[in-house]
């Protein structure tokens, strides 16, 4: 009986593990709601972005022809997540229907505003576009002296060849280029025939002489390049991209071989998600910048919950009409201005599904010299005869740098903890605040039918909504709206914030990398005849420096957090040193020895208390051996013994309580000053270019298992980190050459402990910033020399009097210490009664003279 009930037990379990493992296998997922459902609910992948959008996946096979991407775009019944590759069918379907009444492009186009050249006045590169008249990509492009980038990726140190905006060819195998940046290598490559640069239109057909056939495998053809490496690009230039009625390559076609010479990659501060590489996570949906739709028109408005109105022609799908100022074309008698670009977008009454007569929405960006603001002006006019309702959605940015996401410590105010990006505001209600990636997420998952965090409401007081800036923030950088000059950002009604990602998708180890942005939701204006509703807002894209952040009121986005005052501190110290050295390892160097140095003195002290405690040794184990069972009476016992021989064991851990805000401190200045990140060990390696996170000697996440080298998922990240490794081999050489021998089975014991902790400690610190790192070494080297040094100057006779070790006599006041004797002038203690075997008997006088005792 027992043996049948115990096979059905095993028979059962084995059929339910194989169920559920074909179920999981083989199971289908229903589709997820439309955008009709009731009440307008959004299904749990919804948030900012929607759950049908396409994945990474996906924008990577959107675009097999380049001719349809321009015209047509993937829908679905909810509102489209727009990739930049990908296009709209039902948007160009109503644009045939409408041709009569609305003359739209018939094709996407980019364009580009700043420049890469090392003598270019502009700071920044923005690479726009018609779809949706948004933002795609910016790039920083400041210089330092040297003439190199100021800011640089930090996540790859191949070549750099500009950003093409590339897309599969149509007719022949190649990469369409889209958009060639001012003064990028791909601009200033010489063909073997003369010509001078790409063009919009040229066909890439070979990089280094590798077929190529999509942007990705450009990328991959550049990986093993390193800047100032020259590679040769093989174009076609003619017919194919830019002649509709060609079908096949002619012989008017130009086969042209360009020489490129690479250069550093420029921090891409703002990028599409689908193009973020190696630290892209599963989950992050690709969406353009800085996109403007309609919110209300008349009696129609946006659900609650929705991206679009429900009928109406999406503005964020569309194609509009742009109107582009070239960059400057490098004549040194004209002076660098302003470059702007605007995008309209008229609306007949189909468009607005009859429920207006027309509208005509316009959008401005500005980039200006020497700046890291973009000038935005939105206008909505009414060209009808009849009065009109009128609001607008301006979203935020979208696929904001996550350069370090998985080594970085970003600090936040909140006990939640921060993500790699955030969304912060300011208001004169809640002051600075700031939003955790991680609290939006965590509401997306566990709240699908409201999954977004409103930051102030219609029916909220004026002081909530009065904003003095909204954006998303990062650990070195930040990208807010800003007021313009003399303005205020009071004409808003709603700000809600969420994440443009599918919530289910994000792995669970790498939710700080989750994408986040926002949208501002305008006052409702009412329009005349010719009337318009406008706005004009600055859009920051820049470092986190506090002089630059100042100046837009921004200075709030800095947070050291509770040790700001060291962190602050030692971060003006490094400026100074850096200042007279010009390198920041040497100044971290210099200032840990300037600390160490004036710790001396209690080095020393420690030293003595060593071997105070080594001399106490013997009395403690007799008194752990005479209380073996009562801990209270041993507790009390060695209390009195240190006591009685006046030895304070605390005195040793000094120096190392004053080192922790130092650690801190440092560790805070790392992760917060820009002026580290990227500073890097040597000008003459590339090992170590980034003091404010790992040295990464070598790349190993090509074949070390995903469970130690994955990004997020990793223990120890895809990258060997060597000074780590030097960091625990001091810490174990100290514990080896200065611990002293155990006595016993317990010390022993606990010596080996204090070695695997060391050992476990340097797991945790693999991915520690590399110049942490070298104050750790530092101090090591000087903790040996130092004690090796301390040893020659102590007493090497015994501290304590065997008498008063014993108990048989009192310490003298002179061996005392000042605190004690101070303490006994204070409150002098009272004498100790003598033992009876020690006390003096009476005496008494008897009768006749006799005394006794």
């Amino acid at each position: 009986m027992e043996r049948r009930l115990f096979t059905f037990v095993l028979a059962s379990s084995a059929f339910f593990v194989v169920y559920m493992g074909l179920r999981i296998l083989f199971d289908v997922q229903p589709p997820p709601p439309a955008n009709g459902d009731p009440a307008g609910v959004r299904p749990a992948a919804e948030s900012l972005a929607d759950a049908d959008t396409p994945s990474d996946a996906d924008d990577a096979t959107a675009a097999d022809d380049s001719e349809t991407a321009d015209n047509a775009e993937a829908t679905t019944d909810s509102d489209p997540i727009v990739a930049a590759e990908s296009a709209d069918e039902s948007a160009a379907q109503t644009q045939a229907e409408d041709a009569e009444a609305v003359d739209r492009p018939g094709r996407q186009t980019w364009a580009s505003l700043g420049s890469m050249a090392p003598d270019s006045p502009y700071f920044m590169m923005v690479t726009l576009t018609n779809r949706g008249g948004g933002i795609e990509r910016i790039e920083l492009t400041e210089r330092n002296e040297n003439g190199r980038l100021k800011y640089r990726r930090v996540d790859t140190r191949s070549g750099y060849m500009g950003y093409l905006a590339g897309q599969p060819a149509s007719r022949i195998d190649g990469v369409a280029v889209n958009v060639v940046g001012q003064g990028t290598p791909a601009a200033t490559a010489v063909a073997e025939s003369g010509e001078i640069g790409l063009r919009v239109g040229d066909v890439v057909i070979a990089v280094a002489g590798t077929p190529v056939t999509t942007a990705d495998e450009i990328d991959q053809a550049l990986i093993d390049t390193e800047p100032g490496d020259e590679v040769t690009l093989e174009v076609i230039r003619g017919k194919p991209q830019n002649d509709p009625e060609s079908d096949s390559a002619s012989s008017s076609d130009q086969t042209l071989v360009f020489k490129v010479t690479l250069t550093e990659h420029p921090l891409d501060l703002v990028r599409l998600a689908s193009q973020g590489g190696p630290e892209q996570v599963p989950g992050n949906l690709t969406r353009l910048s800085c996109l403007l739709s309609l919110e209300k028109i008349n009696r129609k408005s946006i659900p609650a919950g929705g991206s679009r109105i429900n009928g109406m022609l999406d503005a964020t799908a569309a194609l509009w009409e742009s109107e582009i100022t070239p960059a400057d074309d490098g004549d040194a008698d004209k002076p660098a201005g302003d470059l702007r670009a605007v995008f309209r977008l008229p609306l007949s009454a189909a468009d607005l599904d009859d429920a207006s007569s027309g509208l005509e929405m316009q959008r401005g960006y500005t980039v200006r010299p020497g700046s890291y603001d973009i000038g935005l002006d939105v206008q909505i006019r009414n060209p009808g005869d009849s009065p009109q309702e009128v609001a607008y959605r301006l979203e935020g940015v979208n696929g904001m740098t996550l350069e370090g996401w998985w080594y970085s410590n970003k600090i936040s105010p909140n006990w939640g903890g921060a993500a790699a990006r955030d969304v912060v505001y300011k208001t004169p209600a809640m002051g600075h605040d700031l939003i955790s990636g991680y609290a939006m997420l965590k509401q997306a998952r566990n709240e699908p039918q409201s999954p977004n965090h409103v930051i102030f409401a219609p029916d909220g007081d004026d002081r909530s909504k009065q904003l003095s800036y909204i954006g998303v923030d990062a650990q070195y950088f930040t990208v807010a709206y800003v007021p313009g000059e003399g303005e205020a950002m009071n004409s808003f009604r709603r700000a809600v914030a969420g994440i443009v990602a599918d919530p289910k998708a994000i792995p669970d180890d790498q939710e700080r990398a989750v994408n986040v942005s926002f949208y501002v939701d305008s006052n409702v204006a009412q329009l005349g005849p010719g009337e318009s509703l406008q706005e004009q807002l600055v859009l920051f894209a820049g470092p986190k420096r506090p002089e630059l952040l100042a100046n837009y009121g921004l200075g709030d986005t800095i947070y050291y957090g509770w040790f700001s005052w060291p962190a602050k501190l030692l971060a003006g110290v490094l400026h100074f040193m850096y200042s007279l050295i010009g390198n920041y390892a040497v100044a971290i160097v210099m200032l840990t020895v300037v600390v160490r140095g004036m710790m001396f003195p209690l080095s020393r002290k420690a030293a003595i208390n060593a071997q105070k405690m080594q001399e106490l040794a013997p009395e403690m184990k007799k008194i752990a051996e005479k209380y073996k069972d009562d801990m209270e009476g041993r507790l009390k016992a060695q209390r009195e013994l240190q006591q009685r021989v006046g030895f304070n064991p605390m005195a040793g851990c000094l120096p190392m309580f004053l080192q922790l805000p130092i650690f801190i401190g440092l560790y805070r200045a790392l992760s917060v000053d820009i002026e580290l990140r990227q500073a890097a060990f040597a000008s003459w390696t590339n090992w170590a270019s980034n003091l404010a996170g790992p040295d990464m000697l070598a790349y190993w996440g090509d074949w070390l298992w995903e469970y130690l080298s994955g990004r997020g998922t990793g223990w120890l990240g895809p990258y060997f980190n060597i000074l780590p490794v030097v960091v625990m081999g001091l810490f174990l050489m100290q514990q080896k050459m200065f611990m002293p021998p155990a006595t016993d089975e317990q010390t022993e014991m606990t010596q080996k402990v204090m070695t695997y902790m060391t050992l476990v400690m340097g797991l945790f610190f693999f991915r520690v910033p590399a110049g942490l790192c070298i104050y750790f070494i530092t101090s090591s080297l000087w903790g040996i020399c130092e004690r090796m040094i301390v040893k020659r100057t102590i007493p090497q006779g015994k501290h304590f009097d065997s008498a008063v070790l014993e108990g048989t006599a009192a310490r003298s006041s002179s061996s005392s210490s000042l605190a004690d004797r101070l303490r006994q002038q204070l409150a002098p203690e009272e004498p100790q009664a003598e033992r009876p075997n020690k006390r003096k008997r009476p005496v008494i006088t008897q009768k006749g003279g006799k005394k006794r005792r």
